[in-house]
């Protein structure tokens, strides 16, 4: 018979035993249709797609789920295939459009596989009606968020759909770029001792976008940090070079990110509240709406695990590159508790951070 906790000490042990537990089970979908939860990147995503997805498609490059894929091909080359698509509502917001997402996403899902983005695919599915002066617009968009990131459009296909059945556009792209051979990226590669930085403020994209809608009183000046995150990447992989793993933090922001990389590792990940830079004007909104910024989604930002001699450098490369100037230290990777991942508060607590099951803020990409 198993001896019952004594102590405070001993009896919190046994509660991150039993939620490390929980967390380690394979999500179950319980769902019989499909629900906006199930695309917002918490739980519920997780779920759907691997009961139905993985399950169905199984292979060892699938099973991996990273933002790209790493093949290698027949000759020995290397290259990272990725692919994503675009429903954001509304098309146009505050620094930017679907056309800007479009490119910047798949990209950063390239760069922060370790690889250099070099050609981006395009699908349209358009519904009947839709004004050619807006779809003119954010093909511009798109045009100039390649030309901006070094990548090109080179192949592409178009859909036109009746009249209320693809709620004006939807894009689909796919990226290819090369990989390096020696470069080892990877949750495999994480240790005890690491350091986590990001590489900007969390949350504009997100509360752009929601506030775009305009169904909610409030006001604000936040613009979306849409934006390629390639050459950010490669400065920091300049400088440190034995960069263990890094994850773009859009659908479920930094918090989702993070509890990604403590499943896929056993490790625990300690975020420092005070460190994790947020705009006032973001934190206020998000205040306001009763939404956690970290779980608001970014499309210009990255998480990225280096190694603890190499902080600094990272740090200092980061901030000397245009749209890196706000890259912070904000937690650090322990051998336990396992699998967790908690906050310490600005009041000198702390808190368990958990994947949510959903989004409270659907369609942002």
């Amino acid at each position: 018979m198993a001896t019952e906790p004594t102590t405070a000490a001993e009896r919190e042990d046994r509660v991150l035993d039993r939620i490390a537990s929980f967390r380690k089970r394979r999500p179950r979908l319980l769902e019989e249709v499909v629900t906006l939860a199930h695309g917002a990147g918490g739980k519920s995503s997780a779920a759907l797609v691997d009961s139905v997805f993985v399950e169905a498609l199984r292979n060892p490059q699938l099973e991996q789920l990273g933002d790209a894929a790493a093949l290698t091909l027949p000759a020995g080359e290397r290259i990272a295939f990725s692919t994503d698509s675009f429903v954001v509502q509304p098309l146009q917001f505050p620094g930017g459009s679907i056309g800007n997402l479009a490119v910047h996403g798949t990209v950063n899902d390239l760069a922060v596989s370790g690889a250099r983005p070099l050609w981006l695919s395009a699908a349209f599915v358009i519904e009947e009606g839709f004004p050619i002066a807006l779809l003119r617009e954010i093909v511009r968009d798109i045009a100039d968020s390649a030309a901006q990131a070094g990548v090109h459009v080179v192949t592409g296909d178009t859909k036109v759909v009746g009249k209320g059945a693809a709620d004006g556009v939807y894009i689909c792209t796919a990226g290819v770029g090369s990989l390096p051979v020696d470069r080892k990226l990877g949750p495999e590669y994480v240790r005890p001792g690491d350091r986590l930085l990001i590489s900007g403020t969390m949350g504009e994209h997100g509360m752009a976008v929601m506030l775009a809608r305009g169904e909610l009183a409030i006001e604000a000046d936040i613009r979306s940090d849409t934006a390629p995150v390639n050459g950010l990447v490669h400065a920091l992989l300049e400088a440190a070079p034995s960069t263990r793993w890094m994850r773009d933090a859009t659908r479920g922001g930094v918090g989702t990110v993070c509890n990604e990389l403590a499943q896929s590792t056993g490790f625990a990940v300690v975020l420092d509240e005070e460190a994790l830079p947020v705009q006032p004007q973001v934190l206020g909104a998000c205040d306001l709406l009763g939404i956690d910024p970290l779980y608001v989604a970014n499309e210009g930002k990255f998480v990225a695990v280096v190694a603890e001699a190499e902080t600094e450098a990272a740090v200092t490369a980061l901030r000397s590159c245009p749209g890196g100037e706000n890259a912070a230290v904000v937690g650090e990777v322990l051998a336990e508790p396992e699998g967790i991942v908690a906050l310490r508060t600005a009041f000198g607590g702390s808190r368990i951070v958990d994947m949510l099951v959903g989004d409270p803020l659907p369609r942002i990409c």
